[in-house]
């Protein structure tokens, strides 16, 4: 991530007159100047939280109730069984439940610096006095969860596999395990199993889901997809439940989204996907951060300005004389420094396209010469940026709104200068972390978790629960790892 440079302010600006020797200093008036007294501003007070009606003995029974659902929304992964709650504690209780339904369990101040996808602010006090004044609690609570078809079937899924774990989990698989064991182990997460069905669709079908290639034989990943314990998976979903409730209640028609996890890069246009790609994005020391900006234009053979952290680790290392024969160059930074550069070409790290978009982690998406893997099922590979399979396709999706644009970025890339083109509107670029979606019938598909990070968002969502919800229960399988 850069960091912004500092401002030096030099130390004579911040002494004032004082800083020059007397004999400098212009002598005192003989009338000493009226000073001025400086307007001192009131600090502007809040405005009082928003009084909530007492609720009527049918609310307060309705309340206790609604809030036993807390498992269900995968904010705990246990609840417990407690009294009922009344007066302020329930109060208390239900405004609580509805931040964290509305926008996260978890305080963005408990987020990675690098979860840079943070949802909007929200006072759930208006909203609540209101239902309870005009009894629509039921009414109110619907509409706290994210409005988007993802969260709800993973809200389906998680109710399926919490009775997977209820029943006792899935057995584990070996390579030599009975083809009615697998077709049953696989069967508990998969409704369309059928006794009948050959082994072998059954396997690849449940490779599809995990993010395999479908080879249809028990190998050494399938298996180990297999035998994660429900536990995990429910930590997965719970995790990407979470996600959701970051996400805003609305998006723009026109977007990229990208999920890391998946290395896949969808185009959506009039909110339907209309193209998608396979993506190279940051392997699992350089993580790919989630963000949402706006990709304002696109650089046409882009030369790569090596960073720092980069140019120290791989290339610097190697020696001048071999950067100088890979087409390297080294040249001055201002401050005396030497930084390198890779001129643009069809060897470039960037190949022939970069889309720019603001954000903090100096990230972006490209082309690359290197193409290999995008035939790859394992396609975490990058130091963070997103590399495109098919970068041409995407950038004529974007400037065809631009009639001396429209059809003309190969003509462009076949000039070989480099230049920079600005798109005749920006677009919207959202950077996920997608582990785990589930269809209507609430089948889920699962992906790794390479970064690590349903496991640690689950510990939040568990430890947060516990802080502050009165139904929340310990969990022995994920709370305990706190």
């Amino acid at each position: 991530m850069n960091r912004p440079d500092l401002i030096r302010i030099p130390l004579l600006a911040l002494l004032g007159v004082a800083a020059f020797p007397a004999v400098a200093q212009t002598p005192p008036p003989a009338v000493a100047p009226t000073l001025s007294v400086p307007t001192i501003q009131p600090v502007p007070v809040p405005p009082p939280p928003v009084p909530i009606p007492a609720l009527s003995p049918a609310q307060e029974a309705w309340a206790n109730d609604w809030l036993k659902n807390g498992a269900a929304q995968g904010l705990m992964a246990r609840q417990k069984a407690s009294g009922p709650l009344s007066g302020d504690a329930l109060v208390s209780a239900l405004l609580d439940r509805a931040k964290a339904l509305s926008t996260g369990r978890v305080d963005t101040a408990d987020f990675l610096q690098i979860w840079a996808l943070r949802p909007g602010a929200f006072d759930p006090r208006p909203g609540l006095a209101k239902a309870v004044s005009e009894d629509r609690l039921s009414q109110w609570s619907t509409g706290l969860t994210p409005p988007w078809s993802g969260y709800d079937t993973l809200r389906k899924g998680l109710a399926k596999y919490e009775a997977i774990r209820d029943k006792g989990g899935w057995p584990t698989l070996t390579a030599s395990s009975a083809p009615d064991v697998v077709r049953a182990r696989i069967a508990l997460e998969d409704p369309a199993v059928t006794q009948n069905e050959k082994l072998v669709d059954v396997i690849q079908r449940a490779q599809r889901r995990y993010g395999l290639e479908p080879t249809g034989t028990l190998g050494t990943r399938t298996l180990a997809e297999l035998n994660v314990g429900v536990d995990d998976r429910i930590a997965a979903i719970m995790a990407n439940m979470e996600r959701w409730r970051w996400m805003p209640r609305s998006l723009p028609v026109n977007r990229v989204q990208v999920n890391i996890a998946a290395a896949v890069l969808t185009v959506f246009e009039g909110d339907q996907p209309v193209t998608s790609m396979r993506a190279v994005t940051g392997s699992p020391t350089n993580q790919t951060p989630m963000l949402t900006s706006s990709i304002h234009s696109i650089v046409v053979n882009p030369p790569w300005n090596v960073p720092m952290s980069i140019a120290n680790r791989e290339l610097f290392p190697k020696g001048r004389a071999a950067l100088a024969r890979q087409g390297y160059k080294i040249v001055k930074t201002p401050e005396g420094g030497e930084r390198i550069v890779q001129p643009a070409g069809p060897g470039s790290a960037l190949g022939r396209l970069k889309f720019d978009f603001n954000n903090p982690f100096a990230v972006y998406l490209h082309d690359t010469p290197s193409r290999g893997k995008f035939s790859s099922y394992d396609r975490l590979a990058s130091h963070g940026c997103i590399r495109l399979e098919k970068p041409v396709a995407l950038a004529e999706l974007m400037v065809a709104a631009d009639p001396n644009l429209n059809g003309q970025i190969q003509t462009l890339i076949d000039e070989g200068k480099t230049q920079r083109v600005s798109l005749p509107s920006q677009v919207a670029v959202y950077l996920l972390y997608w582990t785990a979606f589930a269809g209507n019938n609430g089948t889920v598909s699962f992906r790794a978790d390479p970064y690590g990070w349903d496991k640690l968002l689950a510990q939040k969502i568990e430890a947060s629960s516990r802080r502050v919800d009165p139904t929340a229960a310990p969990s022995p399988a994920i709370a305990s790892k706190d």
